[in-house]
């Protein structure tokens, strides 16, 4: 045989199955996944700030660009293990996204809306650098579990260019086309939100932590202003929203994501509420192959909206 630098159609396939081998044949289109970690995508007040990036990996789609879902991994707002769920989140980049988990400045680096701030900044940097990171510009979706839940929603709430928005890519939009909300901590201020805690609402609860160390007990306001329920009107245009929560849910109570569902509805938005039975906060079941259908087929319909 030659030796050159072949280009895959004209390699000779070989042609024999020795005695008892087994031959299966291959289309090009299954999907694998490859990883590029520690990508810094931002350094607001000198802290740098990282994406995981997930790309889907095809035979016949090598170098290809996919739509995208930033996805923020929650973390009660403190400091993110970003590396936590790679292994689930790759099941969205097997269905052919580019996953971008995106690190934000945790509660005890900046306050609410920091962390808005962060994942918009991130969204702008897969757009501003989509060719290099295989994104489609058009075609950016955003996603968060528990406090990162709290984020991906807010990325709808809050206006390009609004108070609770900071651009470090002028010119550049943050618009997505749609939220998947895993269980997210929406309600700061809902009496019993967090059944798990001890300190709701308190200065060193996470979410008082959040807002700058205030009592939320003593200020709803407060409260209120971190809370996505305050932000949604039937005259402000949102994306798609697709909610997805245990029904045993004994950290971030399931009535945050019913709430947050019926105000949608009740303003006219788009919105879709999966309940799990019986699953408690995160797991698994949230990220079985019907449930990623689930989430795919969503996805797929709102990037063509």
């Amino acid at each position: 045989m030659e030796h050159k630098a072949w280009r895959y159609a004209e390699f000779p396939d070989y042609p024999g199955v020795p005695e008892g081998a087994e031959r299966w044949e291959t289309d090009g289109g299954e999907m694998g996944v490859s990883y590029l970690p520690n990508v810094v995508y931002a350094q607001p007040d000198g802290i740098p700030l990282h994406l995981q990036v997930l790309t889907p990996d095809c035979r016949n789609r090598r170098g290809a660009a996919w739509p995208c879902l930033v996805y923020v991994q929650g973390s009660a707002w403190r400091k993110q293990d970003v590396y936590d769920e790679l292994p689930l989140v790759a099941s969205l980049a097997k269905r052919g996204y580019t996953v971008a988990i995106a690190e934000y400045r945790h509660s005890g680096q900046a306050p609410f809306p920091a962390q808005i701030q962060d994942a918009k900044n991130a969204i702008r940097f897969l757009r501003a650098n989509a060719a290099q990171y295989h994104v489609l510009p058009d075609e950016i979706c955003v996603g968060g579990c528990s406090s990162g839940g709290h984020t991906a929603v807010f990325c709808a709430l809050a206006e390009d260019g609004g108070p609770l928005d900071r651009n470090l890519f002028p010119g550049v939009s943050a618009k997505i086309n749609a939220v998947v909300d895993y269980y997210g901590a929406v309600n700061l201020g809902m009496p019993d939100g967090y059944p798990s805690s001890p300190n709701n609402g308190l200065p060193e609860s996470h979410e008082g932590a959040l807002m700058g160390g205030v009592d939320l007990n003593l200020h709803p306001e407060v409260a209120a202003r971190g809370s996505a329920i305050s932000y949604i009107t039937p005259q402000k245009d949102l994306p798609p929203m697709l909610l997805i929560h245990g029904t045993k849910d004994r950290t971030v109570n399931v009535r945050q994501s019913v709430e947050l569902y019926e105000t949608l509805r009740a303003c006219g938005k788009q919105a879709e509420l999966l309940l799990l039975g019986g699953a408690d906060h995160g797991g698994p079941e949230f990220w079985t192959d019907a449930v990623c259908a689930r989430v795919d087929a969503f996805l797929r319909l709102a990037n063509r909206r």
